[in-house]
C-alpha cells in the first residue's frame, strides 16, 4: 500500500506556483505525515472517506450511470500552490457559522485533496448532486449549520455502500449501536444505515444531541468520530480545556485529523476550481417514489416483471441487504422510479407470483422423522446390538441420505456432530442430496 508524504508549504512560496498533481509515495495508505514549521513530524490516521479509492467510487451505481468526465473542461492536471495567507483568507470567506481556522495540519489535508485525491474530488463534486439536497433538508430540520453536509465527504467519500475497517456503514458511517439508538433498523435483511434519507435524519439528530452536550462544533465533530466519552477524557487530561486545538494531543490518532480533514473538505468542495479540478458532469436520475408492500418480495421478481435492473433497485433501496424486502413482517417501503409505480400497482400480483418457491423458499414447518437409526434395527437382541456397536467403533461407516434429511438430523441419529460430518465428507456448505452415501464415522 502507499501513503503520500506531504511537506507543509513554506510561507515564502510564490502565489500560483505549480507542483505536479501526484506527490511521492511511501508505505501505507491509511496514515498521513504532518510536518510542522519547526520540522517536527506527526503521523495521523486518515478519516475513512480519505482511504476509499477512485475505482471504488466509480463502481457506485449512480456514479457509474449518471456521471461522466467534463470533456469541455480544459484545465490541466497541475495543482497550483498558494501562500499561507491565501488559504487563510479563503477559509475565512466560507459562508459558515462554524470555525474554519488554518494551520499546518489543515494544510496537509488540503494538499491531500488537491493532489493525491483530486480524481476522487472530481467524482464527489458530481455525486454531491445526488445527496446534498437530502443532507441539507435533514440538517435544516434540526436547525444545524449546513456546512455539516460535508461531513460525509470525510466519512464515506459520498459512497453509500462504504463500510469501514470497524464496521461503520453508509454515507454517515454509523456503528450498529449508535444507528439503532437513533432509530435505524439493522438485522439480517435490512440495514437502514445504508438508506441515504433515514441515515441523514439520524445523523442530524445525533449531531444535535452532541451539540447540546459540548456547545462547540469542533468538539461535536470530534465526538461524532470517536464518541463523546473519548472527547470528555481528552478534556479531563487537558485539565478542563474545551478548545479542540488544546485537547488535540489527547485525542485518538484518527480524531486528531478529523476536524482538520473536515475543514479541508469544506475548502476543496468550494475552491476546487482554483486547483484545476473539474467536477464530473452529472445528470440526475429519474424521479422516484415509494409504495408500501405487505408481502415478501425479492428484487429479481421486480426486475423480471417490471423490466428494471437489479442494480438500480439496489441503488434505490440500499437498506435491503439480501435483495429481499420483508414486507410480510409489517408494511415496508419500496422505492421505484416514478414511472414504474403505476406499473407495479397494476402488476403486483404478477410480481408476487414470479418464482416465489425459488426466490423466497423458506419452510414454515418441517416434519421430524420417527425412524430409529438403521444400525439398531439390524439386531434382534440387546447383546447383538452391543456387538454391532462394538464392531462399528472399529472402522468407517456410511448411511444413505433420505428425502428431507439435514446434516443436523443425520448427526443426531448417529451420535456425531455436523462439523465432524462435514469434515469426514469434505462438505463446505450444508447442501446434501437424497440417495447419496454419507460417512458418519
Amino acid at each position: 500500500m502507499k501513503k503520500t508524504l506531504i511537506t507543509i508549504i513554506a510561507t515564502a512560496l510564490v502565489s500560483l506556483a505549480t507542483v505536479p498533481a501526484h506527490a511521492q509515495t511511501i508505505d501505507d495508505d491509511l496514515e498521513i505525515t504532518v510536518t510542522s514549521p519547526d520540522g517536527k513530524q506527526e503521523i495521523i490516521d486518515l478519516p475513512e472517506g480519505m482511504t476509499i479509492g477512485y475505482d471504488s467510487l466509480l463502481s457506485v451505481y449512480n456514479n457509474k450511470t449518471y456521471l461522466k468526465p467534463d470533456n469541455d473542461c480544459n484545465m490541466t492536471d497541475v495543482n497550483p500552490v498558494y501562500d499561507r495567507e491565501t488559504y487563510k483568507q479563503r477559509l475565512s470567506k466560507l459562508p459558515s457559522v462554524m470555525e474554519m481556522p488554518y494551520n499546518e495540519v489543515v494544510q496537509t489535508f488540503i494538499d491531500r485533496y488537491t493532489s493525491r485525491l483530486r480524481r476522487s474530488v472530481s467524482v464527489m463534486l458530481g455525486a454531491q448532486n445526488f445527496y446534498m439536497p437530502i443532507f441539507e433538508e435533514a440538517l435544516e430540520t434540526y436547525g444545524l449549520p449546513l456546512e455539516l453536509k460535508y461531513l460525509p465527504v470525510i466519512e464515506s467519500a459520498l459512497n453509500p455502500n462504504a463500510v469501514s475497517r470497524v464496521g461503520a456503514t453508509g454515507l454517515w458511517q454509523f456503528m450498529i449501536t449508535t444507528g439503532k439508538h437513533y432509530g435505524l433498523e439493522v438485522n439480517s435483511l435490512i440495514d437502514e444505515r445504508r438508506d441515504p434519507i433515514r441515515s441523514s435524519y439520524a445523523a442530524a439528530h445525533y449531531l444535535s444531541d452532541l451539540y447540546k452536550i459540548f456547545g462547540d462544533w469542533n468538539l461535536v465533530i470530534a465526538a461524532y468520530n470517536c464518541g463523546p466519552e473519548n472527547v470528555n477524557k481528552a478534556i479531563h487530561r487537558a485539565k478542563g480545556e474545551t478548545d479542540y486545538w488544546k485537547i488535540y494531543p489527547y485525542l485518538p490518532r484518527e480524531t486528531r485529523g478529523y476536524v482538520p480533514a473536515f475543514i479541508a473538505a469544506n475548502y476543496i468542495m468550494n475552491y476546487y476550481c482554483d486547483h484545476n479540478i473539474c467536477p464530473a458532469e452529472s445528470r440526475l436520475p429519474a424521479k422516484s417514489d415509494t409504495v408500501m408492500v405487505s408481502r415478501d418480495i425479492h428484487f429479481e421478481q421486480l426486475a423480471k416483471v417490471l423490466d428494471i435492473e437489479t442494480a438500480q433497485l439496489q441503488q434505490l433501496n440500499p437498506q435491503y441487504r439480501r435483495n429481499i424486502i420483508n414486507g410480510a413482517a409489517r408494511p415496508t417501503v419500496l422505492r421505484l422510479p416514478e414511472m414504474l409505480v403505476t406499473s407495479f400497482i397494476d402488476k403486483e400480483d404478477s410480481v408476487y407470483a414470479y418464482k416465489p418457491e425459488t426466490l423466497l423458499a423458506r419452510r414454515a414447518e418441517v416434519e421430524v422423522s420417527n425412524d430409529t437409526p438403521a444400525y439398531s434395527r439390524s439386531s434382534g437382541s440387546r447383546s447383538s446390538r452391543k456387538k454391532s456397536k462394538k464392531r462399528s467403533r472399529g472402522g468407517s461407516r456410511s448411511v444413505t441420505i433420505r428425502q428431507g434429511d439435514t446434516l443436523s438430523e443425520i448427526a443426531r441419529r448417529n451420535g456425531t456432530t455436523v462439523a465432524k460430518l462435514k469434515k469426514l465428507n469434505g462438505i463446505s456448505g450444508t447442501q446434501i442430496r437424497a440417495g447419496k452415501k454419507l460417512r458418519v464415522k
